[in-house]
């Protein structure tokens, strides 16, 4: 039998994560799966939860909740040999399409995890220049996305996608280019950009396929960047990222590496969405070293 925990976070999806929760722990519980649930009063206590559940032994760790619930969880069971497992449920949820797992639908996510069937994939490790580590799945950013981040996460008003529109255009008033210094490899670019992207998947955001050819298991990261352009021509550029179009054009730069060195000045690194530190970063792939449920082994 499947010795699990899962992970709760009641506040994602605007609380669907709280209301399908008990019919994710039914399901698994009648497809045989003994399941502990864990419920975290802020992120701090969530991930000591899971880390300690790890500590006890368990077989899996079980996120439900959004793409913030996922990196949580990860953080606990990178580099250990406990299997993670997603219950999608969140407003992005752009792990899960990284990772084609079922989303909008609690019952076949819990399935792919009773069904026992695992993939191994790659992650990302990036250490900003205040000695915090972190693991993503999904995406690691700085630039304009990130300070659109920054200034969404002090907002009340409105909620969902629409707080990152309005959040995006009061940045856009105020965002300058940065001088950056990326070292892919051991080979440098310098040039002033208005936003990075490191890519172990191809979305964040809900769907913005920031790194279009990012693949989870090729042992590698995918980096786009965008040079130094009008903020009219960021306007024209930025829409093609719900395609992924948006690489070809001539002011965009892609690179693909496994280690990576990221300065700019003044510039904040998130990943999955949640706040890593300042640069400069090192940004390093993890290759097949998270074993994950998924729907095809």
């Amino acid at each position: 039998m499947l010795n699990a925990a899962i992970l709760i976070n009641p506040t994602s999806g605007k609380g669907r994560s709280a209301k399908h929760a008990p019919l994710a722990v039914q399901r698994l519980r009648s497809r045989g799966v003994q399941v502990t649930a864990l419920n975290g009063d802020s992120a701090q206590g969530s991930l000591a939860l899971a880390q300690q559940a790890v500590a006890d032994g368990i077989d899996a760790l079980i996120a439900c909740g959004g793409d913030g619930t996922v990196h949580c969880a990860l953080q606990a069971v990178a580099g250990t040999d406990v299997t993670l497992g997603i219950i999608p449920l969140g407003t992005g949820d752009d792990i899960a399409r990284t990772l084609d797992l079922p989303r909008n639908d609690v019952q076949a996510a819990a399935d792919v995890i009773a069904d026992g069937r695992t993939r191994q994939v790659d992650y990302g490790m990036v250490r900003s220049s205040d000695g915090v580590d972190k693991a993503f799945l999904a995406v690691m950013s700085a630039g304009f996305d990130s300070e659109v981040t920054e200034r969404a996460n002090t907002m009340t008003w409105p909620t969902g996608t629409s707080r990152y529109l309005i959040a995006t255009l009061a940045e856009l008033r105020v965002f300058q280019p940065a001088p950056f210094q990326i070292t892919v490899d051991g080979q440098t670019l310098r040039s002033e950009g208005m936003m990075l992207a490191i890519g172990n998947g191809s979305s964040y955001g809900g769907g913005m396929y920031v790194c279009p050819t990012a693949i989870p298991d090729d042992g590698l990261l995918d980096l786009t960047f965008l040079t130094r352009t009008s903020k009219l021509t960021f306007l024209r550029i930025f829409p093609r990222v719900f395609k992924g179009s948006h690489i070809h054009h001539p002011s965009v730069r892609t690179l693909r590496g496994a280690s990576l060195h990221i300065e700019a000045p003044g510039q904040t690194a998130y990943a999955d969405g949640e706040r890593v530190g300042p640069l400069p970063v090192d940004v390093d792939v993890v290759p097949r070293g998270l074993r994950v449920f998924a729907s095809v082994s």
